[in-house]
C-alpha cells in the first residue's frame, strides 16, 4: 500500500455519534466526531498498556477515555489526564495516540495515511457529480485492493467474464486501449473493443481520445474509480483496503433521470442489484489470482490490451518508491 496518500476509508453515515472501530490499511483504527462534528481518526491503541481505545467511551468534553485506567485523550491525540497521577499532574508528552488527518466530502471520509502532513487538505474527486442522486453498496472481496482496481482497468475480460451481461455483444478484439493522464494522479482510459474480423488490433497512437463527456473510465490514485457512462449516469467505486487480502468495494450508482426524489430512489434501487451482479461475476475470478497483490515486476505475461494495467502499475510503483 502506498504511504502518504489520501484514501477513502468510510462513508460519512458510518460515523455518527459513537466511536467506530474498523480495520483499514492493515491497522486497527478508531473513528469518532469531535465537538465541531469533524471526524477524528486514531490508531486504536492506548500508549499506556496497549488496550483498544474503542472499548472505552466518549466523555461529555468530547475526549476519548481509555477503559483500562481512565486516561483521557483529546482530538489531537494528546493525553490530558492520567487519573492515577491526579487531575492536576502534568502529563508526559509521550502519552500520545497516533492519529491520521481526515477529510470529509461527497459522503466519503478520507484519511491521509502516512507520517507526513498532506500537501493539500482536499483529496481529488471526480468532476460534475453535483446534483446526481446515488446509493451505495458495500461488497467484500478476499483479495488485495490492487487486484480489484486492475480488474476495473481490464477491457479484455468483458466478453468472457460478462458474456451474459455487459459482454454479450462478444467484442473480443481490443483496439488500443488508449490511456491518458488528466493530471499526475488521474488516469483516463478509453475502450475501443470490436468484433474480430481477422485484422490486427489498432495501436493506441492510431486512436483518438473521445470527449470527456463520452463513455470512458477514470482512476484517481490511490483508490477511486469511475465509469463515466453518460453525463447523467456514472458508477463510482472506492476500493477500500482492509488488509493485504481483503478489500471492501464501496460501489455507488449515480444518476439524474428524474427530479422527483422518490423516482430517483426507485431507479437506484432497481439498478444496484444489476451492478452488484456484474461485480460478482468479476469477484469469482479475481479472488483466485495469485499472488494476491500485483506489482510492476512480477511473473505475468502481459499483452497490448493490458496497457491501462501497465500504466497503473508503473504509477503505483513510482508512488511507493517515493513514499517508502
Amino acid at each position: 500500500m502506498i504511504r502518504n496518500q489520501w484514501y477513502v476509508v468510510l462513508e460519512s453515515k458510518e460515523v455518527r455519534n459513537t466511536m467506530v472501530a474498523v480495520k483499514r490499511l492493515n491497522e486497527a483504527l478508531l473513528f469518532w466526531r469531535d465537538e465541531s462534528g469533524k471526524v477524528v481518526c486514531f490508531v486504536d491503541h492506548c500508549p499506556h498498556r496497549g488496550v483498544a481505545l474503542s472499548s472505552g467511551t466518549i466523555l461529555p468534553n468530547h475526549h476519548v477515555q481509555c477503559p483500562f485506567h481512565g486516561l483521557e485523550f483529546n482530538s489531537q491525540g494528546q493525553c490530558t489526564v492520567i487519573p492515577a497521577n491526579g487531575f492536576k499532574a502534568t502529563v508526559p508528552s509521550n502519552f500520545h495516540v497516533k492519529r491520521y488527518e481526515t477529510y470529509e466530502k461527497h459522503g466519503f471520509i478520507w484519511i491521509f495515511w502516512g507520517d507526513n502532513h498532506p500537501d493539500s487538505e482536499a483529496p481529488l474527486f471526480f468532476d460534475s457529480l453535483q446534483g446526481l442522486h446515488y446509493k451505495t453498496r458495500h461488497d467484500v472481496w478476499k483479495i488485495h485492493y490492487s487486484r480489484v482496481i486492475e480488474n476495473q482497468l481490464d477491457c479484455a475480460h468483458i466478453p468472457f467474464i460478462h458474456r451474459k451481461t455487459i459482454g454479450r455483444s462478444h467484442k473480443t478484439l481490443v483496439d488500443g486501449p488508449l490511456v491518458t493522464w488528466k493530471d499526475e494522479h488521474q488516469l483516463l482510459m478509453y475502450v475501443f473493443n470490436r468484433h474480430d474480423d481477422g485484422s490486427a488490433p489498432l495501436k493506441p497512437e492510431q486512436l483518438q481520445a473521445k470527449a470527456e463527456t463520452e463513455q470512458h473510465l477514470a482512476f484517481i490514485f490511490p483508490n477511486l474509480w469511475q465509469n463515466y457512462i453518460l453525463p447523467k449516469m456514472r458508477v463510482v467505486v472506492a476500493f477500500v483496503p482492509v488488509d493485504d487480502e481483503t478489500t471492501i468495494m464501496y460501489l455507488r450508482f449515480y444518476h439524474r433521470f428524474f427530479k422527483n426524489s422518490l423516482l430517483q430512489s426507485i431507479v437506484s434501487s432497481l439498478m444496484m442489484p444489476y451492478n452488484i451482479k456484474i461485480a460478482h461475476e468479476d469477484r469469482r475470478v479475481v479472488e483466485t489470482q495469485r499472488p494476491v497483490a500485483s506489482a510492476l515486476m512480477m511473473d505475468e505475461n502481459l499483452f497490448q490490451a493490458d496497457l491501462p494495467i501497465i500504466a497503473y502499475r508503473k504509477k503505483r510503483d513510482q508512488l511507493m518508491r517515493l513514499n517508502q
